[in-house]
């Protein structure tokens, strides 16, 4: 007799980090040089363009990839920054040059805060857990600005949105070098589970697998 056997087939994909990095760099950067009055208030509608058609597209794909593989941190991550990109570059596109919105500026409270949840669960690796981190308080900083419309507030907004940009860089090339090369280039601080998982370890067994989310009755 046969002994019934389990066959679990894995779709091979992989991290949506760096492209979302990469696309929140983009906004962050552009924004931040507006803020901090580089480019004229005018040139505000090409930041609001840049969130609009690269960054928002860009991270909605990373965060279906972060759910398809798994990675409810990325997906969550990439999810929040993509809704709240796109309502700041509508708000700015839509919206006089150079004006604050209170409104704009609860939105930004909220988001910042909500970005800390994926930061505060993906502790395991330091450095995308600190991207996360850094975009929170970004939204945080940009929407004391947008509440009060205080010019000190907008210039702290623009630093730490430089801020991000340069660390959002670093650890989308840390973990596509990680990716390509197959071993750790750059540190991404990873450590725990996140590190055994970049050394091909982890549990695969059959009683963990039985666990996962889309074979237990319920997510």
């Amino acid at each position: 007799m046969t002994t019934p056997q389990t066959r679990v087939v894995l779709r091979p994909l992989a991290t949506p980090l760096p492209l979302g990095f990469l696309a929140l760099a983009l906004a962050t950067t552009v924004f931040a040089t507006v803020q901090l009055g580089w480019i004229p208030p005018t040139e505000g509608r090409v930041a609001a363009l840049t969130a609009l058609v690269a960054t928002v597209p860009l991270q909605l794909t990373a965060a279906v990839i972060g759910f398809l593989a798994r990675d409810p941190v990325a997906a969550t991550g990439m999810g929040v920054l993509s809704g709240t990109w796109a309502v700041v570059g509508l708000t700015t596109v839509t919206s006089p040059p150079g004006t604050a919105s209170k409104g704009l500026g609860v939105l930004l409270i909220v988001a910042g805060i909500s970005m800390f949840v994926p930061a505060s669960a993906g502790i395991s690796k330091l450095v995308p857990a600190a991207v996360m981190a850094l975009a929170g308080i970004r939204f945080l900083v940009t929407g004391a600005y947008e509440l009060t419309g205080s010019a000190s507030w907008k210039t702290t907004a623009g630093w730490v949105g430089l801020a991000l940009a340069v660390l959002a860089l670093y650890a989308a090339l840390a973990l596509e070098l990680e990716g390509a090369r197959g071993r750790t280039v750059l540190p991404a601080g990873r450590h725990g589970p996140a590190e055994a998982a970049a050394r091909g370890e982890g549990s695969l067994e059959p009683d963990a697998l039985a666990r996962e989310a889309g074979i237990r009755p319920q997510l």
